[in-house]
């Protein structure tokens, strides 16, 4: 995921103070026990001149087994004295170590020289917020999907739909994942489940890129004829997963024509997953679009058709009565 200088520069800002501020909380409450127990300062201070010791009983050529056995023999003992002096004291064991947020990259962002799972988490998730949709993963998830305002042969269609993109998300590789259309009228939950998977992959620290069909558009206007340094249609190509909201709402022009099947053709060469929503038809999609986008939408992406009432109006027909 091909993240903007902006993000990457304000998460790894973020990650810096998070560790300074982990470093600093360890700090005072080594100062706290120092005050309240001198000999754990005493302690830590000999542990700390432990390196040394090493080198020289690894430089003295023949017994350094026998030295660096004493050296850590030497170093248990005092670890026991300081926990047993911290623990009849009332603190924890581990009072002055550093408490990390995450403990595989200590708040570095980085294990080794890769990307931490839980910074390109942050990534991709202030990506989506960026986005203005970052507030529907707070209420919109695949466990707030509810099932019970479709019934009959709606109903038996949208818990398939509800299986099957919780599978793709699930199991999603960022590689030759497969595409989504999602078709069916305004209110039926096809906005809810893009977020949802939204949601799960970004957890799963995939990036996420959300455009309305609209925005879409400005951003190859903006690309075209703007004067940007940075394209803005650089997220929309290389998110690990691309959702186009409300497609058939922008409009009709051979541009913007154009623009739709740049981005569709673009990823699917990329081997790059797109989730499509429309309130169009099938037929009212091949009307409004070329053979070459509609080709695609219905040769190359899975259709998922979302029937039924509003569910919109049936929580307002609830809350009334």
């Amino acid at each position: 995921m091909a993240y903007s200088k902006e993000t990457i520069l304000a998460v790894k800002a973020d990650y810096a103070r998070k560790w300074e501020r982990a470093a600093a909380a360890a700090d005072a409450r080594r100062t706290e026990v120092e005050l309240a127990l001198p000999r754990v300062r005493e302690i830590d201070r000999e542990l700390s001149g432990t390196a040394p010791l090493v080198m020289r009983a690894a430089l003295s050529g023949e017994g350094w087994e026998t030295a660096f056995a004493e050296i850590k023999a030497h170093n248990l003992a005092l670890q026991a004295e300081k926990t047993k002096l911290l623990e009849d004291a009332g603190f924890p064991a581990d009072y002055t170590d550093i408490r990390y947020e995450c403990p595989e990259c200590k708040d570095t962002g980085y294990v080794g020289s890769t990307m931490c799972r839980c910074m390109k988490r942050e990534m991709a998730r202030r990506e989506y917020e960026a986005s203005g949709l970052g507030h529907l993963m707070e209420t919109q998830s695949f466990a707030t999907f509810d099932l019970s305002y479709y019934t009959g042969a709606d109903g038996a269609a949208m818990e398939r739909n509800v299986r099957a993109l919780r599978q793709f998300a699930e199991h999603f590789t960022g590689r030759g994942d497969p595409s989504w259309l999602l078709l069916g009228g305004t209110g039926l939950g096809k906005t809810h489940l893009s977020t949802a998977v939204a949601k799960v992959l970004i957890d799963r620290g995939f990036g996420v890129s959300y455009v309305t069909a609209q925005d879409l558009i400005a951003a190859y206007r903006k690309s075209s004829f703007g004067d940007e340094q940075k394209d803005p249609t650089e997220s929309l190509l290389t998110a690990d997963l691309l959702i186009i909201d409300d497609l058939g709402t922008e409009l009709s022009t051979a541009f913007t024509v154009s623009c739709v099947y740049s981005i569709l053709n673009a990823r699917l060469s990329a081997g790059r997953s797109t989730l499509v929503s429309t309130n169009l038809s099938q037929a009212e999609l091949r009307e409004r679009y070329a053979d070459r986008i509609t080709s695609r939408l219905f040769g190359e992406f899975y259709p998922l058709l979302f029937s039924g009432r509003d569910v919109r109006a049936q929580k307002l027909s609830r809350n009334v009565k």
